[in-house]
């Protein structure tokens, strides 16, 4: 088989791409729009299509979602059903059902990332009044988010991207409930087995060592606390401060004296005025060691000027496209630019050597932040990550909820019945949500993942290319010829094992764009309903349930719950083998082949 030079400059750079993702060195934003620059200097993307994807009406339509969602949470719209799902006196089973329920069901009319964040503080809390582990319920509740979001067309990227490009290979784009009939069947049955059956395979030992006091204490931050002059530490050894903490259930890790902080052990070292003493523990374990020993939290001016001021704490998780996810809060000059303290950093029982404004933040990650009461909801936002209590300070319009629906409302309908274009129609809710003050200016930029729209912008010239070029026609005849004499109906089931494989470990958009192009091809050499192989790349596509990589949202869960590598892949195994299960036949009755 002979290759032409663009096809083998393609397929190397969708390697190169794929291997880079892998890794996780670098953001997968990054990588992509790398890719395009070098896809352009090699004469295998043209001029004209380089930056043609930032106009495209998937990346639109994406961010357009997002803003939306946004609105939909400062409205209140959401928080009216939400609210009444925290009940502690409900059993486990019941309470998983209810919320998995919901998740399932809001994120089919938002984002599933916007929708997991709204419900996972609630489960937490619900949590916490139940003196249980949130680990048995974060999991579930993020899989069922992942399982809403393929009901409708901005239930999740992945269904964006194959609606669009069946426009540019068919004609005609899917619609707004096209991938329902497919996507409700699939996500009721999957959220059954979560309910049911599929959090029970959630490691025991997970919950038990996730003890419910991390969530309600904040167990296992890493904190500093400096000794002043006027100590009880001072002049004592460090065993003398052991004790102590020990007695405030803090434990004591190292300490810092000039700066650096001391090799080996310290349990010897007389402490000194100045000194910072490393310690572990939670927001109220820590208050009272810090008391008890006349220790501040405060280690410069600026420090002190917050102190003294309204403060308040605050948890947060990382997600992986967070402002500080990879650097310091050196790095973003956390406190001189936002006036905010990290106190704490909480990274799965894992010790902590550096200085904790000198560590770069992993996805995934807890912090312990103090600051201002009311600047920090902004800088919360601004650092794009995701409370884990409920702070009592987001501002929500709770007067304009049912005119958020409404507006909402008639643009989904506008757009169903074929009246206004879906993005117009979309753009229409934006503008009328900032004319009456729902989101703000500032608040419609924030809320745009930008990193999923410069992978999606940067993927859609280059998967345009590799099918320009014939390449998708050799990846299809490969797979064609692999499944030769085989019934359609397994080389479809092929052609789903593989799109899920890949997104376990990829992002599901790029997957998306590179198996949709494939799928129409496959189709096309045998005489198929290409609907069909659309439909299982866009199921297949959503359902990364094996690794907390796959997904945002199962990334997004591992800190607050505890989570390793290796556990999602006990429930989320045999939910991928059940999509497939239900999802042909669903696909073959719909649209049959």
């Amino acid at each position: 088989m002979d290759l032409s030079f663009d096809q083998i400059t393609l397929f190397g750079l969708i390697a190169l791409i794929f291997g880079f993702l892998l890794w996780g060195r670098f953001r997968y934003d990054l990588v992509a729009f790398t890719a395009l620059v070098v896809a352009y200097l090699l004469g295998v993307v043209p001029k004209e299509d380089v930056f043609s994807g930032f106009g495209h009406p998937a990346v639109v339509i994406i961010a357009l979602v997002l803003i939306i969602s946004k609105g939909l949470n400062r409205s209140g719209a959401i928080e009216l059903l939400a609210k009444k799902l925290i009940d502690s006196s409900r059993s486990l089973g019941a309470h998983i059902g209810i919320m998995s329920g919901v998740a399932a069901l809001l994120s089919a009319i938002m984002n599933n990332v916007a929708a997991l964040a709204l419900l996972m503080p609630m489960d937490i809390q619900t949590a916490t009044k139940a003196k249980r582990s949130p680990a048995l319920t974060l999991m579930p509740l993020s899989f069922a988010s992942i399982l809403g979001g393929m009901i409708t067309l901005i239930g999740t990227p992945p269904n964006v991207v194959i609606a669009t490009f069946r426009e540019d290979a068919l004609g005609e784009p899917y619609g707004m409930f096209d991938f329902a009939p497919v996507g409700l069947i699939v996500a009721v049955v999957g959220v059954l087995f979560v309910a049911l059956v599929g959090w029970r395979l959630i490691p025991t030992a997970r919950g038990k060592n996730d003890s419910v006091s991390k969530l309600q204490d904040l167990e296992g931050y890493v904190s500093e606390l400096s000794i002043p002059e006027e100590s009880r530490f001072v002049g004592e050894r460090v065993s003398e401060a052991e004790a102590v903490a020990d007695d405030k259930d803090v434990q004591v890790l190292g300490l810092v004296r000039r700066g650096k902080r001391l090799p080996g052990s310290v349990r010897r070292e007389t402490m000194r005025k100045g000194d910072i003493l490393v310690i572990e523990g939670g927001p109220e374990a820590i208050d009272q060691f810090l008391g008890e020993g006349g220790l501040t939290y405060s280690q410069t001016k600026k420090h002190e000027e917050i102190a003294a001021g309204s403060t308040a704490l605050i948890e947060v998780a990382v997600p992986p496209d967070s402002r500080i996810a990879g650097r310091s809060a050196m790095d973003v000059r956390l406190l001189y630019r936002q006036g905010v303290i990290l106190l704490g950093i909480s990274r799965n029982g894992r010790q902590i050597h550096e200085r904790l404004r000198k560590v770069r933040i992993q996805a995934g990650d807890l912090l312990l932040l103090q600051g201002p009461e009311d600047r920090l909801p902004d800088v919360v936002e601004w650092l794009e990550c995701l409370p884990l209590a409920d702070r009592g300070l987001e501002i929500v319009q709770r007067s304009k909820a049912w005119l958020s629906v409404g507006v909402f409302a008639a643009a989904i309908l506008g757009s169903a019945m074929g009246w206004v274009y879906l993005p117009l129609a979309l753009a229409a809710v934006v503008v009328a949500f900032i004319a009456i003050k729902i989101v703000s200016l500032k608040q419609v930029y924030q809320s745009v993942e930008w990193s999923v729209i410069v992978l999606l912008a940067s993927m859609i010239p280059i998967g345009a290319a590799l099918e320009a070029s014939g390449g998708t026609d050799i990846i299809a005849s490969q797979i064609v010829n692999w499944t030769s004499g085989f019934p359609t109906i397994l080389v479809l089931a092929v052609l789903m094992i593989v799109t899920m494989t890949l997104s376990d470990v990829l992002n599901n958009v790029a997957t998306a764009l590179i198996a949709a192009p494939i799928g129409v091809e496959i189709a096309n050499r045998l005489g198929a309903n290409p609907d069909a192989f659309l439909m299982a790349v866009a199921v297949a596509a959503s359902c990364a349930f094996l690794t907390p990589i796959g997904h945002k949202n199962n990334t997004i869960i591992m800190g607050p719950g505890g989570y390793q590598f290796g556990d999602y892949w006990r429930m989320g195994l045999p939910l991928e083998i059940l999509v497939v299960l239900v999802g042909l036949p669903a696909i073959l009755f719909f649209w049959p082949l």
